[in-house]
C-alpha cells in the first residue's frame, strides 16, 4: 500500500516556518545574541549597507511600521544607525555599525550549519525545487500594498 503523503502544504509551510524560527530565537537568545529578526536586518544591511527602511522591510517582507519599530530598537541598542540620504536630505539610510558588524558575525557563526541541516537527507536536485518553490510564493502573493 502507497504511504499517504500529506500536502497540506499551508498547513505544512506555516507549522516548519513557526518551528524553524522558534529553533533560531532559542539558538540565539541562549548565546544572549540578537532576535531573529535583527539578524535578518543585520544580514541584508551587510550586503546593502545604508538601505532605507523601506528597502529594508520589503527585503524581509515587514510592514514599514513593524521594520521602523525594528530600526528604532536597533539604534538604541547601537547595532545600527541611521545618517541622511546623501543625495536626498528628507531620505534616512539605515548602516551597521561596529557593534552591529560584530552581532552580525556572531549570528552568522552561530546559523552557519543550519542550511547544512535543512538540507540534510534531501539531494542537490530535490532542494532546487524546493528553493524553486518557495521563490515563486513571492510572485503568486504580492502583499496588499500599504496606503
Amino acid at each position: 500500500m502507497k504511504k499517504d503523503i500529506d500536502r497540506r502544504l499551508v498547513y505544512l509551510l506555516n507549522v516548519g516556518q513557526r518551528r524553524l524560527n522558534r529553533w533560531i530565537e532559542a539558538r540565539l537568545a541562549d548565546k544572549g545574541m540578537v532576535s531573529s529578526a535583527q539578524a535578518g536586518a543585520l544580514f541584508y544591511l551587510a550586503r546593502q549597507d545604508g538601505a532605507s527602511i523601506g528597502e529594508l522591510a520589503q527585503a524581509l517582507d515587514l510592514a514599514a511600521s513593524a521594520m521602523t519599530g525594528l530600526a528604532d530598537r536597533m539604534v538604541r541598542i547601537g547595532l545600527l544607525e541611521r545618517r541622511r540620504d546623501a543625495k536626498d536630505g528628507r531620505a534616512v539610510r539605515l548602516h551597521l555599525t561596529d557593534a552591529g558588524r560584530a552581532a552580525l558575525q556572531a549570528a552568522n557563526a552561530e546559523l552557519a550549519p543550519l542550511n547544512a541541516r535543512l538540507t540534510d537527507g534531501f539531494s542537490a536536485a530535490e532542494i532546487d525545487v524546493v528553493a524553486r518553490w518557495l521563490r515563486s510564493l513571492q510572485g503568486k502573493f504580492e502583499p496588499p500594498r500599504e496606503s
